[in-house]
């Protein structure tokens, strides 16, 4: 069977193993998700990657991050734009995910970029998701 959103799943995979307290999980790899997987690590919301080659059947293996109290650093992972509904946003309606302490991920012409250097190079996008 296909999957129609592949990006969705990888977030749908990631919410339910911190609501599970796993330490990790394991995602389908492609270049998007990859892309995606290291603008969660460079805003620490995620503690670390890594691309495991099995030849046909790659993956992303995911080290999700926890307070020290035990909660997932991560309270909300939400998709978008989706297949039937594509949510493009020009510079001045990049959101700021709660008043900054958040992410959004957009893609864009110049790759996956997260809202802020979005703002920065001045470049709109399709909004994939937001994460606070």
């Amino acid at each position: 069977m296909t999957m129609t959103d592949p990006i969705a799943d990888m977030l749908t995979r990631v919410r339910n193993a911190l609501h599970a307290g796993q330490k990790r999980v394991d995602v389908p790899v492609s270049r998007i998700k990859v892309e995606i997987a290291k603008k969660l690590v460079d805003a620490h919301f995620v503690e670390s990657i890594k691309v495991i080659d099995e030849g046909q059947r790659s993956i992303i293996r995911l080290y999700l991050k926890y307070t020290p109290d035990g909660k997932p650093v991560i309270r909300e992972l939400r998709r978008i734009s989706r297949p039937g509904r594509r949510n493009y946003v020009g510079t001045a309606e990049i959101p700021r995910v709660r008043g900054g302490l958040g992410m959004a991920i957009l893609s864009t012409s110049r790759g996956i970029l997260t809202d802020r250097e979005a703002r920065a190079a001045g470049v709109g996008g399709e909004l994939i998701a937001v994460v606070h």
